[in-house]
């Protein structure tokens, strides 16, 4: 400070100077502005952890969740309709690649989309993806050939719904600390009722509206849902350059970061393969009605929502991988004892506990990522992990299924897909070691 100061102030000790409020006022706000300033001290600024604004985020976050994993958590009936009307000249696996290139380049865009959240990028990103997004829902009513709807319903609807989505969880983190792990709960809450909700949609409106006007009618659900997110949700902290570029590969020098980027990985290659796959064919191949067991996806997807909330709440007071590790291991312990289930009151007990055990996982996935590095970097970190976990998410359903075709039951993918959940526990259980020092603590 003295240096910057005029030969005569230096030259008279009795004189102190002292920065008038309007001076400093304008140094707070000229650093505030200075987005390549490091560090800069609104990084460490309390955060608001509640409030109107905070809360209206989160809603906003919580209706993206629901117009994208909650859509597309949708596929079964997709499936199933296609299979036997639309595209009954196409195999399965066939048609499954739809549903799966969809589900996977959901991930994918998190990379980019990460990236540019982080230096100031977002609200025109995320309003151009979810017209992309409507808009493909109701081109998909149109299609009537394989190619259109790989297209339509893989490629336009996983890519834009990825860019939707993959920001909400930086954006949280600039809202929320202490009760960051509730509100991510509340914000993938939103998943659960959309998985809940247009499953039966579809089912229901298909047989009495056709299948062009229920596809405008999700389109339509999905244009006021989105709407809604793209008024709520605003990022709170300044944007900030850090080094690196897109792809910040110096980011897995960090074992902390690699190893838990790799449970992502193995967790999606069994999490998301088995029961939420086969739990209604298999529930219908030992006598349970199909217009019953259709429900089961839908049950499943009720108890996450419980079980989002439960660990999101659990989470801000023992630890994100606290409460994740003992809850998936649970779910790992449905996967192996699907193949038992014989009767319809014990697949409505598997479809319950792995919903809500499942759940876990899915809202409390981010959390650690917030404590492996900046802030500031949060965008970027946590769009590179969901990127890899789209190597698990597209190479789970096709492995399952080889494993299913070649031993003939569900023993065996059981089996498989339960080990890959373990092994995810396994490596958290690592991460958390390796960033504390210890077996036990809050992380």
């Amino acid at each position: 400070m003295v240096d910057q100061l005029p030969a005569t102030v230096e030259s008279a000790p009795a004189l102190e100077y002292q920065p008038h409020a309007s001076e400093e006022s304008e140094k707070t706000s000229k650093i505030e502005e200075d987005t390549t300033a490091a560090p800069l001290d609104i990084w460490s600024v309390e955060y608001p952890d509640g409030g109107t604004r905070a809360w209206l985020v989160v809603f906003g976050a919580a209706c993206a969740n629901f117009s994208t994993f909650g859509y597309v958590n949708a596929w079964g009936v997709f499936q199933s309709y296609y299979t036997e009307n639309l595209l009954r000249d196409e195999s399965p696996s066939n048609i499954a690649w739809i549903g799966s290139v969809q589900f996977s380049l959901i991930f994918v865009p998190g990379l980019v989309s990460g990236h540019f959240f982080d230096r100031g990028y977002f609200r025109i990103p995320f309003f151009v993806a979810s017209v992309t997004l409507v808009a493909a829902t109701f081109l998909v009513g149109q299609c009537t050939q394989y190619w259109h709807f790989l297209l339509c319903q893989g490629f336009a609807t996983g890519i834009s719904a990825g860019i939707v989505c993959s920001p909400i969880a930086a954006v949280i983190g600039h809202w929320f600390k202490k009760r960051r792990g509730f509100a991510l709960g509340f914000v993938a809450a939103g998943s659960s009722v959309g998985g809940t909700l247009f499953p039966i949609i579809a089912r229901n409106l298909i047989p009495r509206v056709g299948f062009p006007w229920t596809l405008r009618t999700i389109g339509f659900i999905l244009l006021c849902s989105l709407s809604c997110a793209n008024l709520a949700v605003r990022r709170r902290l300044p944007p900030k350059h850090v080094a690196g570029g897109l792809l910040n590969l110096a980011a897995f020098k960090s074992p902390t970061y690699t190893i838990y980027c790799i449970s992502g990985i193995a967790s999606f290659l069994g999490l998301y393969t088995v029961v939420l796959t086969y739990l209604d064919v298999r529930a219908t191949s030992v006598g349970v009605s199909p217009d019953f067991s259709f429900y089961l996806i839908s049950m499943a997807n009720g108890a996450s929502l419980v079980g989002r909330l439960t660990s999101g709440f659990m989470a801000d007071k023992l630890g994100a991988v606290n409460v994740v590790a003992p809850l998936t291991t649970i779910a790992a312990i449905m996967t192996y004892i699907f193949s038992l289930a014989g009767s319809k009151s014990s697949f409505v007990a598997i479809a319950i506990v792995y919903g809500f055990s499942s759940g876990a996982y899915v809202s409390s996935f981010t959390l650690p990522i917030y404590h492996l590095g900046d802030i500031a970097d949060v965008g970027r970190r946590s769009g590179m992990a969901l990127t890899l976990t789209a190597i698990g998410a597209m190479a789970g359903p096709p492995i399952s299924g080889a494993i299913s075709t070649t031993s003939g039951g569900y023993s065996a993918v059981g089996y498989y897909a339960g080990s890959m959940i373990l092994a995810a526990i396994v490596l958290m259980l690592v991460t958390r070691h390796l960033v504390l020092g210890k077996l036990w603590g809050k992380f």
